[in-house]
């Protein structure tokens, strides 16, 4: 039986406008994708995933879709996303698209139609609104000028869509197809636990009672399954193992595998790694949980809405959240499963804080009056050359869209590029070492005796030795050495460093 390409995959994240700026805006597009195709293949991840590039008001930095058949001019034009498509294929590179069906922008053509009092029942409008509170702040109903409200669980600029209606089920088919028919591999389910409310929109306990948990009446209704189960029926019936992963928020590993049913989603994140602390009983517990639960597991560190890994992994000793985060991709890159990746990880880029007010975008942080801080932070552009106005994101004097750093110039491409000791090489020899050995690990691990603060398991030869402790351990048993994350001494794993061992297979 031959194994899809998803189930080892390991997928790199591109927030579009942050990746590479081709036409000099000072925004990153699809043809700066493009002339970097080289460097990810370079790199040696399997698949690319965009986030959305679709005609928007960039009210949320594109996740507010005007039109989910076109690319907004400021990224290129359709004939630019097939070149790009192409060009990947070329090369190697699956391509999986951002699609966004919880909500549309307030600009979108049905959403002014529903303004005008035609077919409401597209979103969801009533008569009074209930108590539930929109995720970026605020209330979630906006009234209009008949007073009526609408339901938006982000940004008054993104109505929800009302997915008891038929018509939105078939307008979503049809845009899949769209998409399918220009050679996609795959598409990334945003909010995917969101599509359907529960029944008479109740009223929550109390205002803060809002969280991603599986018994809320926000998310994750039953009735999205249906929509899953439509939507695989329609990738199985396209050549080349096309396939969805869904955006995912829940508290329960039950309930997260219900997603991934047979017949529904192939893949589903898997948050609670990601939002686990540096511990080695809160990793096993999240990896142990996960793998009875999940046929196909995800892991990932970092995203385009949450603080990057290695700020979070930061202690008051300077450089601990680096060590960690490469201690972090090793375990990662080493369970069963496929691996995510967020565009400028492998550079050990951090997260930006002092971004000036006046520079912010997310609209997180202007409906919390300037409360949170947003996602800004994470989605600053990339830094590809050591000096210049944007380090290479743009070309000539370009100043990119967010302001980067001064210490970007020293995390460059340029500046990390053949320094066997710099971040960009440990993931180029972490990826380049896991392609070699997938295809012969089991997709089962065996938990190894370990010190406490420790973790040790086994895949087949491979043993994945993490120190999350503060005293260093003994090596378990081992051949030789194959790689690790920071120095080691003979046999001893020091603090926050991991290590990949060959040993006798595991079975």
């Amino acid at each position: 039986m031959t194994i899809p390409w998803w189930r080892d995959a390991v997928v790199y994240e591109i927030y579009v406008r942050s990746f590479a700026d081709a036409s000099g805006d000072g925004v990153g597009d699809l043809a700066g994708i493009r002339e970097r195709l080289p460097y990810l293949r370079r790199l040696g991840v399997d698949a690319i995933w965009l986030t959305p590039f679709y005609p928007s008001p960039m009210a949320d930095g594109g996740y507010d879709v005007a039109d989910y058949r076109g690319v907004d001019p400021l990224f290129g034009s359709v004939a630019d996303f097939e070149a790009l498509v192409a060009d990947a294929h070329e090369h190697g590179l699956r391509v999986l698209v951002d699609i966004v069906p919880n909500h549309s922008s307030s600009q979108h053509p049905w959403f002014q139609a529903a303004l005008r009092g035609e077919r409401r029942e597209r979103y969801v409008f009533r008569d009074r609104p209930n108590n539930w509170q929109s995720t970026f702040g605020g209330p979630a109903w906006t009234q209009v000028a008949d007073g009526q409200w609408y339901l938006h669980l982000f940004a008054p600029e993104q109505p929800d869509f009302n997915w008891r209606e038929p018509e939105v089920h078939e307008e979503f088919l049809d845009v899949l197809r769209f998409w399918l028919d220009r050679g996609v591999d795959g598409f990334r389910i945003d909010v995917a636990m969101g599509l359907y409310k529960a029944e008479g929109l109740p009223d929550l306990p109390g205002v803060d009672d809002q969280s991603f948990t599986s018994r809320s009446p926000v998310w994750g209704q039953p009735e999205v399954h249906d929509v899953y189960r439509s939507w695989r029926k329609l990738l199985d019936g396209y050549p080349g193992e096309r396939m969805a992963v869904g955006e995912v928020w829940t508290d329960d590993p039950e309930d997260l595998a219900r997603y991934v049913r047979p017949d529904e989603l192939h893949q589903s994140f898997n948050f609670a790694w990601l939002q686990a602390p540096w511990s080695a009983t809160a990793f096993r517990k999240v990896i142990d949980d996960t793998l009875a639960t999940v046929p196909f597991a995800t892991w990932v560190l970092s995203n385009h809405d949450v603080v990057r890994h290695r700020t979070r992994y930061e202690t008051a000793d300077p450089g601990t959240g680096l060590l960690r985060a490469k201690a972090a991709l090793l375990a990662m890159l080493a369970l069963p499963g496929s691996a995510y990746l967020y565009q400028g990880e492998e550079l050990g880029l951090p997260e930006v804080k002092d971004l000036p007010p006046e520079a912010r975008q997310d609209p997180v942080f202007f409906q919390s009056e300037g409360k949170l801080p947003g996602r800004d932070g994470c989605r600053v552009p990339l830094p590809w050359t050591v000096t210049g106005p944007s380090h290479g994101f743009s070309p000539d004097e370009t100043r990119p869209w967010l302001p980067q750093p001064a210490e970007f110039g020293a995390l460059s491409v340029e500046a990390q590029a053949g320094d066997p000791a710099s971040t960009l090489e440990f993931y180029r020899a972490a990826l380049a070492c896991r392609r070699e050995l997938v295809e012969e690990m089991p997709h089962t691990i065996q938990w190894l005796d370990s010190p406490e603060d420790a973790l040790f398991f086994g895949r087949g030869r491979l043993v994945c030795v993490l120190n999350c402790g503060t005293e260093a351990v003994r090596l378990p048993p081992h051949e030789r050495v194959l790689l690790s994350s920071g120095s080691l001494a003979g046999d001893v794993l020091p603090p926050d460093t991991a290590a990949w061992l060959l040993g006798t297979p595991v079975t």
